[in-house]
């Protein structure tokens, strides 16, 4: 994103910061997943921390409108789809690559020990590469999966229908009719998950049909928030936040809230007040920083540059996780705690790597030939 003046830069870097924070506790969520799930436990450590996807959204959202709403006059659609082709699809490769690297090293076979055959993983994995989900009737790995090969990329399919949605009709939308939207949204998203006892918001990942609409909720009321939120920021007074503690503070608060244990009935409340009210002012409060960050800028920096490689990457590594899991295997022995510090480390390391090496070179060089 070009910044338009120093003050831009550092208003943008407070929320690069914030998306590694989501990207890390992502990571954390997914890894405790697997512990869980290899204790057997229903409840796992970070029970809220699928919420950093909506974090992601709401952000997705707030910098799309100020990347691109006032471009439109003089950029045509056709750019506009090349440009977010160009900013996704390198890492959509990427993770698709590493999880057919992960399937077949597992034996290409489902949970339940059933082979697949070449043709399925072929299908699946060109599928994958084109970023279209499969049906159950091609699912990988027997889970329902929109993305057997690497499961996380089901927001990154909701992403790129919202950033054609954008194109189309959502950037024509008044900030009246967008609040509107988002309202309404969240009004359905609410009453769609409190029908279950301990109902959470954390829908999108599966083919089931009650899964996959309440995915499609979930993104069209968190893009359309964060360019709401834009528009609003754009609009209203915004004295700047003066203190270089404001990313630590902000990345804590985030923390805490993913944080919180399950609460039961309550549980769809809470994640509803958090993607309403809790995230939006996190964005907004980082989006106000105007303080020369100097020691923080470079810890910012990079938290930024790995936050999208590390979330496209790093699930096929809690496959390969939840494999060792059920064939018993335990790559350090009795000291189990450093399987999953472990693979946490290998997943931040190849989303550096692949950030400095793959994506940002390869990403200029497809730039420079539009």
């Amino acid at each position: 994103m070009t910044q338009t003046s120093s003050q831009h830069t550092q208003h943008y870097l407070v929320l690069d910061g914030l998306r590694g924070v989501a990207a890390l506790l992502v990571l954390v969520y997914h890894l405790f997943e697997a512990i869980a799930f290899a204790d057997g436990r229903e409840e796992q450590d970070m029970f809220h921390g699928f919420l950093a996807v909506d974090f992601f959204l709401i952000l997705s959202g707030f910098v799309m409108s100020y990347a691109y709403d006032r471009r439109w006059p003089s950029m045509s659609l056709a750019s506009f789809f090349r440009r977010r082709l160009t900013r996704l699809h390198p890492m959509v490769v990427a993770g698709v690559v590493l999880g057919i690297a992960v399937f077949i090293g597992q034996g290409c076979m489902r949970w339940d020990g059933t082979p697949m055959s070449t043709a399925t993983v072929v299908v699946d994995s060109l599928m994958a590469l084109l970023l279209l989900p499969v049906p159950q009737s091609l699912d990988l790995r027997g889970n329902t999966e929109l993305f057997p090969l690497n499961g996380p990329h089901w927001s990154l399919f909701f992403e790129y229908l919202f950033n054609i949605l954008y194109a189309l009709l959502l950037r024509r939308f008044s900030t009246r009719a967008l609040t509107v939207w988002v309202i309404c949204v969240a009004a359905l998203l609410l009453m769609f998950t409190t029908h279950e006892a301990q109902a959470t918001i954390g829908f999108g990942w599966s083919s089931t049909p009650s899964i996959l609409l309440g995915g499609l909720l979930r993104v069209a009321f968190d893009y359309p928030m964060g360019l709401l939120l834009a528009r609003w920021f754009h609009t209203h007074d915004r004295r700047p936040i003066h203190t270089p503690w404001l990313f630590p503070i902000l990345a804590t608060v985030l923390l805490l809230l993913l944080s919180i244990p399950s609460l039961r009935l309550a549980n769809a409340y809470y994640e509803m007040v958090c993607i309403a009210v809790a995230f939006p002012i996190i964005v907004w409060c980082g989006a106000r920083s105007d303080t020369p960050a100097r020691k923080n800028a470079a810890v910012m920096t990079l938290f930024g540059d790995i936050s999208y490689p590390l979330y496209a990457i790093h699930y096929p590594l809690i496959y390969l996780y939840i494999g060792w899991i059920n064939a018993g295997v335990r790559p350090f022995g009795p000291y189990e705690w450093c399987t999953p510090v472990a693979l946490g480390l290998i997943a931040v390391s190849i989303a550096y790597l692949l950030s400095r090496f793959y994506d940002k070179p390869l990403r200029r060089w497809m730039a420079q030939r539009r």
